[in-house]
């Protein structure tokens, strides 16, 4: 299962963010993880969860780089049952829509396959969303 939360700054996508996080972490049997670039939800998710801050790892970052991190995190621990990926534009360093598209289809067959749950923020006006993201909310 993949799930985008997507809109324009303002528009409380962080606090619902960090409020799936905080819920995923009482109610889930396994591990949560939370990806994020730079340090915004340090104090504001449960200790329980994972927070990675992907800017503390030497890489070049793009759809294909996050995917293949994505992989190796879940490859380390099995037991992980929910992701969370915050601001997927500012992790990627691209706001290309089509390469969004293509790597949550990727994400999605890869959670089919696995049964590990994506919620993915997207800061970006979602009346203006391609159809291929769409179907992800």
């Amino acid at each position: 299962m993949v799930k985008v939360i997507m809109g324009a700054r303002g528009t409380g996508k962080t606090k619902k963010m960090v409020d799936l996080v905080n819920k995923a972490v009482n109610e889930e049997a396994g591990n949560v993880v939370c990806i994020e670039k730079g340090q915004n939800l340090r104090y504001n998710i449960k200790y329980s969860a994972k927070l990675i801050d992907i800017s503390d790892y030497p890489m070049a970052l793009s759809y294909d780089t996050i995917f293949a991190y994505i992989c190796g995190v879940y490859s380390g621990n099995y037991d992980i049952t929910h992701m969370f990926i915050d601001s997927l534009y500012k992790l990627t360093g691209e706001d290309d829509d089509a390469k969004a598209v293509e790597f949550l289809d990727k994400l999605d067959r890869f959670s089919e396959a696995t049964g590990l749950k994506f919620t993915i923020m997207i800061s970006a006006d979602d009346a203006t969303a391609p159809e291929g993201i769409k179907k992800f909310f």
